[in-house]
């Protein structure tokens, strides 16, 4: 079967605003002004989709947006080279996060908007995009209803999968989403949802506890620290180069990208942990998710420095 994309990614798209510079944070009806205001596409699916991309993999992102919206996310997802065509337009606005930003706190506040509706995609339009790749990375939460008809399909297909369902106690707490976590073929979870996970904030505890559930390829992201998997009953660990961190918005997603990007290239664990590290420490060098995502000729650079 011939494939159209090397990976497909399917999730929430948001619209972000992020505002920053801020001296104070104001008071209830109070208002303060920043010249530091950018408009970027948000969420985790549009940030993994981008980093693939830069990193020359052929992506097709799949997800919702509202109508008014539509042109603005083609023009931008065309920019970097990402294949619009798994859009579809919902029933209502597009996701929106407004991040408000001092020296010291950000805050946010968002509007899940037409996201809500992407189970009902990926189960429909959506579906045939999914199979029309070679990996698909659900960058969601996903609904039990719907990875119980995808993920045989894709499984039949000989699709490789992954999932970051971010943080999400409620969907990790619920026992009927256990059977998606042993069905993905790459579970990657930070910390913090490793965690949640095993009840453990101990890495190797969770790598432990993840191998005895049945989860096919173990494996955690730590952040600064780097990342940690499990590979035929041994842990291995790679840690990021040393960057000057100016933005961790959406590193963890960064970090997908060069994961999945060394998984297409066949790569073992290591490499695949070495090269997300590398993505997610290189896409923290400038502000938002987008802007400081490495393309192959500097990933290449940092790589051999590093490791």
């Amino acid at each position: 079967m011939t494939h159209h994309h090397d990976v497909a990614v399917i999730g929430e798209i948001y619209v972000d605003h992020v505002f920053s510079g801020f001296p104070t944070w104001p008071q209830p009806g109070e208002e303060i002004v920043t010249d530091s205001y950018v408009r970027e596409m948000g969420g985790g699916a549009a940030a993994t989709a981008c980093g693939l991309a830069k990193l020359g993999r052929s992506v097709a992102l799949v997800g919702l947006v509202g109508a008014d919206d539509m042109p603005w996310f083609r023009e931008r997802l065309a920019r970097f080279g990402v294949a619009s065509d798994g859009l579809s337009i919902g029933d209502g606005a597009t996701g929106t996060s407004i991040s408000v930003s001092t020296a010291q706190d950000r805050s946010f506040f968002t509007h899940i908007g037409v996201n809500r509706q992407v189970g009902v995609l990926a189960v429909g339009e959506g579906l045939k995009t999914l199979k029309n790749a070679r990996h698909v990375h659900f960058a969601m939460p996903l609904p039990r209803d719907v990875a119980d008809i995808v993920l045989p399909e894709l499984t039949a297909a000989g699709i490789t999968t992954s999932l970051d369902m971010g943080y999400q106690p409620a969907w990790l707490a619920d026992p009927a989403n256990g059977p998606t976590l042993t069905a993905i073929d790459h579970l990657m979870p930070n910390e913090k949802e490793a965690e949640l996970i095993c009840g453990s904030a101990d890495p190797a505890a969770y790598l432990d506890h993840a191998a005895r559930i049945g989860l096919r390829h173990p494996m955690v992201k730590l952040g600064a620290r780097g990342a940690a998997a499990l590979e035929h009953g041994i842990i291995v660990q790679a840690a990021p180069p040393a960057v000057v961190a100016v933005d961790a918005t959406g590193a963890g997603d960064a970090f997908d990208a060069g994961f999945i990007d060394a998984l297409l290239d066949g790569g073992d664990a290591l490499a695949r942990l070495r090269r997300g590290c590398l993505t997610g420490a290189l896409s923290t060098r400038q502000p938002g998710a987008l802007a400081a995502i490495p393309d192959t000729q500097e990933l290449r650079s940092f790589y051999d420095r590093t490791y």
